[in-house]
């Protein structure tokens, strides 16, 4: 599902490298008419990649900024059209094809290999010919003032494509994954800086090393949150810049669904669903020596909620449900202005909920990075021994 629908699943980049001096707007577009998308529908061609719009995935024409460009957002999609052949439907028309090339040649026992390559081929590609095109697409918007992007795909291989075509469009910049570790450094207090940065327990300076050797954070994060929720301490306040005003009040907690991954059994997944009122399953597989590798987060704030399911190693929200969108509208509402009303107020929910999350997480490094961590660590081990 795209940007604009009420569930999505995002993850996030910083973009680095130099950007064009001047007008960043007009560039954009230039760049991505450069690499827009080209419809392969009338003809044979297995695969195209490209931009298109937001709103109209049929249209990639990049010429009219208010197509593309929304106040200090750039808005476009990535879509990808290919055609596939099955192949048992191949396997079956080239026998037909190497019966007719026998029979129109006595002197042969077998196909000859390469004449077989020759036939898979053409059999292959007059398959093509005749089968339609399959679209997928996937939003991404670029926020140019604070230089990040959403992006609503967590497949790698989606997300691999997305950073390969963004890198090739926009010459000088790339696409850099905001990993826990990062989100962490956005949120942490400048007093508590240097003792992240002693946390970081990543051999090296690359992006794989801070991902797989700094796993103790996401997971630390999401046991505190369920130890705060089951010890009636779920109640939070916004304390990050975004939307919600400083200081409002939230509720945050976790439910439905906990996965849990690690321990001696050679690292067997144990997914815990269903209402969980005392996390008894829970603590039983981390008592096993498991940790929280991903969770359901419910936010609260008046009568607006949030839900997603938080990826632990990367943060990145899968299936993020916000409050529905509800605009007033009559026969005298302009489509376009309407659409951009939708977006604006998309995402505002969206950063809602980030701003939210991003509270709880420097309210938990608060804790984690100061002294305090000691007695809280105590009592969360004697919770998890506890058993009741």
């Amino acid at each position: 599902m795209g940007i604009l629908a009420n569930t999505v699943s995002i993850c996030q980049f910083r973009v680095e490298g130099t950007t064009p001096g001047s007008d960043l707007t007009a560039w954009a577009g230039e760049r991505l008419a450069a690499q827009a998308f080209r419809s392969i529908e009338k003809g044979s061609e297995e695969l195209s990649i490209g931009w298109c719009h937001l709103d109209d995935h049929q249209c990639s024409d990049f010429t009219d900024p208010s197509a593309y460009a929304r106040d200090h957002y750039l808005t476009f999609t990535l879509r990808r059209d290919q055609r596939r052949v099955p192949a048992a439907l191949l396997k079956a028309h080239l026998v037909r094809a190497e019966q007719d090339f026998l029979a129109a040649n006595s002197t042969f026992q077998r196909v000859p290999k390469a004449k077989r390559e020759e036939l898979k081929e053409a059999v292959r590609g007059a398959l093509l010919a005749r089968t339609l095109p399959v679209p997928s697409v996937w939003d991404l918007v670029w926020d140019i003032r604070a230089q990040t992007v959403t992006f609503s795909a967590l497949s790698g291989k989606v997300v691999d494509l997305c950073d390969g075509l963004f890198k090739q469009t926009f010459d000088g910049l790339r696409l850099v994954p905001v990993t826990p570790f990062a989100r962490a450094r956005t949120v942490v207090p400048t007093e508590l800086e240097g003792s992240l940065t002693r946390a970081n327990r990543a051999a090296g300076d690359g992006l794989l090393e801070e991902l797989r050797d700094n796993q103790w954070l996401g997971a630390e994060f999401l046991l505190w949150l369920a130890w705060r929720a089951l010890t009636g301490e779920g109640l939070y306040q916004v304390n990050q810049p975004g939307p919600a005003a400083a200081e409002e009040p939230f509720a945050a907690w976790l439910d439905d669904r906990l996965i849990l991954t690690g321990g001696a059994e050679g690292g067997q997944k144990v997914t815990v669903t269903g209402p969980q009122d005392r996390y008894d399953e829970m603590r039983s597989a981390l008592a096993a020596d498991k940790s929280l590798a991903e969770a359901v987060l419910h936010l609260e704030k008046g009568e607006h909620q949030w839900r997603l399911n938080l990826k632990a190693g990367t943060f990145h929200f899968a299936s993020f449900r916000c409050p529905g969108v509800k605009l007033e509208k009559d026969d005298l509402t302009d489509p376009q202005r309407e659409r951009e009303a939708v977006f604006y107020e998309r995402i505002s929910l969206l950063g809602e909920g980030q701003q939210l999350l991003d509270s709880l997480l420097a309210d938990f490094l608060a804790i984690r990075l100061t002294a305090a961590w000691t007695g809280a660590e105590a009592k969360i081990r004697a919770w998890l021994a506890a058993g009741d």
